[in-house]
């Protein structure tokens, strides 16, 4: 039986709109009729759908089948994504079941397989890939290209095992994803030779524009924690096909109120051609990644969304191989039930675990920026902490907190520094999202708060947890202790819950268990935490003293 779909058709690479209808047979469009070579500017708009070209799904704390039920009713109808953050957890048997999970649900998710599980030698991770396990992801068919190579260290000397993994891409024909933050010049372009593609974490025009320059591919980056939008948008008016969007790390409460939608509107607000706009959001992640999603065109799967206008880029409808799975902000992707699959061995904590001596100053700290993954590394004096029972303390006074990974995988002490900018005035929040390995990270007020923010996570083998002086809360997150088994819409606000008390605490992040996630990602300079101790990003050395 066919459908006819009636509107505004917008034809990306030919840079035009008529007024047309789309004819759908199966999940196909079959046919697509020129009622009208101009605009009908009463009619609803029908374009490719938008695709997030770098996500990893886990930091949404939804299972895949949950995250495409919320992101689609912004228009998203496909995603590039890097599941290495279960598989730090539980190796490739994480990644099947996120690939599994995905295949549930009328959803189209291409995933990767990680290139670096664990993520550097300088922490303790639940498994770890090598290169003849990467090499036989990659075989796969419902793999589709060597997820971001973050050990940008290891390409410029030429680790073996690491160019083993970039060759096994190349000689599959699937790209090679790049991490580098501030690579530049002559590092910046033999990185890039070596085969990588693409990168997200550029921070300034500047450094993107040399990469572009090497023939690398950028992603605009837009999440909860990281946001280089506005330092990148730019660049768009002049690289329309080399540029891509993505979202890299969303929480639930964000992708609940948008996606690639809203990247698309501001976009336009910055006066970058429309054209140019859908070209990033919709085409060049399809054609780079060889994505298995139609782009409005005879024969192509019936992929595409119905829009109010090109200019605020409202959502109507998302429809993906022929069928409706959202309309007028209504997801019609069912929930699905998920067994919880896990690995957490990390028993409870005394408040003993959480004490520092007193015993050297100056102290190296980590100062933390909003909307950003890179960290300052400052020195903190004697008198500007405080000190108890022997150990240095947080003094909330002139906001230096304790900051503690623990490892969630064996035994072992805790690793503590202090950390500025989060802002807390009492209690302590404690996450077991902590990239890439995904220990136990928490920061706190006070080491009775910490350790009880750490053991609130603990007992639930898994979430993030708040602690204030008079109440204490906790979402659990039983899947790889980086995902809720439950509905993403509760989830979300349950998560909306336990982020309003953070803040009642005192911290004026935009999004403190994102930005808290990160602080123990040893591959982002400057300063990090591991479960080993502190780690200086740009030297990849621990930090004495």
């Amino acid at each position: 039986m066919e459908k006819i779909i009636q509107g505004n058709i917008v034809d990306i690479p030919n840079r035009v709109v008529f007024f047309g209808e789309l004819h759908l047979r199966g999940d196909k469009i079959s046919r697509i009729v020129t009622l009208s070579e101009s605009a009908n500017t009463a009619a609803v708009y029908i374009c490719p759908g938008f695709i997030d070209a770098h996500v990893h799904i886990e930091s949404s704390m939804l299972v895949p089948s949950a995250f495409a039920r919320l992101a689609v009713v912004h228009g998203t109808v496909g995603t590039i994504s890097d599941p290495h953050e279960i598989a730090n957890v539980l190796g490739v048997e994480g990644v099947k079941f996120m690939i599994g999970n995905g295949a549930r649900v009328p959803f189209k998710f291409h995933f990767g397989a990680p290139s670096c599980v664990p993520a550097t030698s300088f922490e303790t991770a639940g498994a770890a890939i090598d290169s003849d396990a990467v090499r036989e992801l990659l075989q796969r068919d419902d793999i589709y290209y060597l997820s971001e190579m973050m050990n940008f260290p290891g390409v410029l000397h030429q680790d073996e095992e690491v160019m083993a993994k970039i060759a096994a891409a190349r000689h599959l024909g699937k790209p090679v994803d790049g991490h580098a933050p501030g690579l530049r010049g002559d590092d910046a372009r033999n990185y890039i030779a070596a085969g990588i593609s693409t990168d997200h974490e550029c921070f300034t025009a500047v450094e993107a524009r040399d990469k572009l320059g090497y023939g690398m591919k950028i992603l605009i980056r837009e999440g909860s924690a990281a946001k280089n939008f506005e330092a990148l948008i730019e660049l768009l008016h002049d690289f329309p096909d080399e540029i891509m969007f993505c979202s890299d790390d969303k929480h639930p409460d964000s992708l609940v109120e948008s996606h690639i939608n809203e990247l698309c509107a501001r976009a336009v607000a910055h006066e970058v051609d429309v054209f140019h706009v859908l070209q990033a959001a919709c085409v060049n992640p399809v054609l780079h990644y060889k994505m298995d999603v139609g782009l409005l065109r005879e024969g192509d799967a019936a992929d595409f969304i119905v829009l109010d206008d090109l200019i605020h880029f409202k959502v109507l409808e998302t429809w993906i191989n022929g069928q409706q799975v959202a309309a007028k902000g209504v997801s019609k992707i069912p929930h699905v039930l998920t067994e919880p699959i896990n690995r957490f061995e990390a028993g409870r904590r005394s408040v003993g675990d959480f004490h520092l001596p007193a015993n050297v100053a100056p102290l190296p700290a980590i100062e933390a920026l909003d909307g950003q993954l890179i960290t300052h590394a400052i020195r903190v004096d004697a008198d500007d902490l405080q000190v108890q029972d022997g150990g240095w303390v947080s003094n909330p006074s002139k906001d230096l907190l304790k900051l503690c990974v623990v490892n969630r995988y064996a035994e072992a002490p805790v690793a503590l520094c202090f950390i500025k900018n989060f802002g807390l005035k009492r209690g302590a929040i404690a996450s077991s999202v902590a990239h890439d390995s995904h220990n136990i990270i928490a920061v706190g007020a006070d080491d009775e708060s910490l350790c009880e923010a750490v053991n609130l996570v603990i007992k639930e083998r898994g979430g993030v947890s708040c602690v204030s002086p008079d109440a204490a809360a906790v979402l659990p997150l039983p899947v790889a202790g980086l995902m809720s088994a439950d509905d993403g819409y509760e989830v979300a606000a349950a998560y909306t819950q336990i982020d309003a008390m953070a803040k009642a605490l005192g911290s004026k992040l935009s999004a403190p268990f994102m930005t808290l996630s990160f602080m123990a990602l040893l591959v982002i300079p400057e300063l990090k935490l591991s479960d080993r101790g502190l780690f200086d990003g740009q030297r990849f050395e621990f930090v004495e003293g």
